[in-house]
């Protein structure tokens, strides 16, 4: 349990220090894009190089992915028939939608819970494959689609070379697809590549951290821009529908049992990650409607994830 309180109050203190300074008036809202635009471009891919590079194949193939990527499934679904035929939502804010309400915490809270709480850091590799290599690159396709507008005497031949190329532009889905083929081959990367890389990617989660406080300063209070019906539907499911589906499907339709279906239910039951926050800045649709799900699911699933692990346990 060290280990759950330990990455919740790691992640705190950095968003506090990203407040602070904009509250100070040492970071604006120009910062906060510049923060934004290096992750997106620069720290997250090699992030997505080095983690997945260096995770084991067979735990990433797992029947954990199964159930990872059966509750992304679920959730996402949900969220998407609810946003375009009951709120009417616009395509991209129903991207960053589904983001809030199935893209986990994987990363800088996943990875220190696999690996303190839940005694071994593989265990998050099954849910970093389901965003990564299935959520995180259709959501980024739609959107590249939907928010960019080709130059007039472009050819539809051409036009139609941009769109089917749109997937293996993206930076985030390049970095991703890098490391899932390292980790497939076994291929290791020389020093003077793996160093550089990882000194890059070690910069991906604080920039957002940073930037998301900045946000928290500077943009409406927690609660406020978005209908509340729409954010507490976000959180519902995030925190007790992902969870619940990863568990069922991990116990009734894989055979997980023990240790792995505890661990692929917390795990489900993670908040949405800051990296959600940092596609909608960079795409311009649905930042406060990210930064309430990051914030109010930040909150809330520390208990959430506390009764899971009791019941389980």
């Amino acid at each position: 349990m060290s280990g759950v309180l330990a990455g919740f109050a790691t992640i705190g203190m950095i968003i506090g220090v990203g407040f602070l300074l904009a509250h100070l008036n040492v970071l604006d809202a120009t910062a906060q894009r510049v923060l934004t635009r290096t992750a997106f471009f620069v720290a997250s891919p090699a992030l997505m190089v080095t983690v997945l590079g260096r995770s084991d194949v067979h735990q990433l193939l797992s029947a954990n992915l199964i159930a990872s990527l059966g509750s992304v499934f679920v959730v996402a679904t949900t969220y998407i028939l609810l946003a375009r035929l009951v709120w009417r939502r616009s395509p991209a804010d129903t991207v960053i939608g589904t983001f809030s309400a199935a893209y986990v915490n994987a990363g800088n809270l996943g990875l220190p819970i696999a690996a303190y709480a839940l005694g071994d850091a593989a265990l998050i590799a099954p849910m970093l494959l389901a965003q990564l290599l299935v959520l995180q690159p259709s959501g980024l396709t739609v959107l590249d689609a939907v928010t960019h507008v080709p130059h007039p005497g472009m050819s539809r031949g051409r036009r139609l070379m941009l769109r089917v190329t749109r997937p293996l532009r993206n930076p985030l889905a390049i970095g991703s697809l890098v490391g899932l083929m390292l980790a497939i081959t076994g291929v290791k990367l020389p020093v003077f590549l793996s160093g550089p890389l990882g000194l890059l990617g070690g910069m991906a989660v604080p920039s957002m951290l940073l930037a998301y406080g900045i946000s928290l300063r500077l943009g409406p209070r927690p609660g406020a821009g978005e209908p509340p019906v729409q954010v507490a539907t976000i959180l519902a499911l995030k925190l007790l529908v992902q969870p619940l589906v990863a568990y069922l499907i991990g116990a009734y339709v894989v055979g997980i049992s023990g240790h792995a279906l505890l661990a692929v239910t917390v795990i489900a039951a993670l908040p949405t990650a800051q990296n959600v926050f940092t596609f909608a800045m960079r795409y311009g649709r649905g930042i406060v409607l990210t930064r309430d799900a990051i914030f109010f699911s930040t909150v809330l699933s520390l208990p959430v994830i506390i009764g899971i692990t009791w019941l389980l346990s």
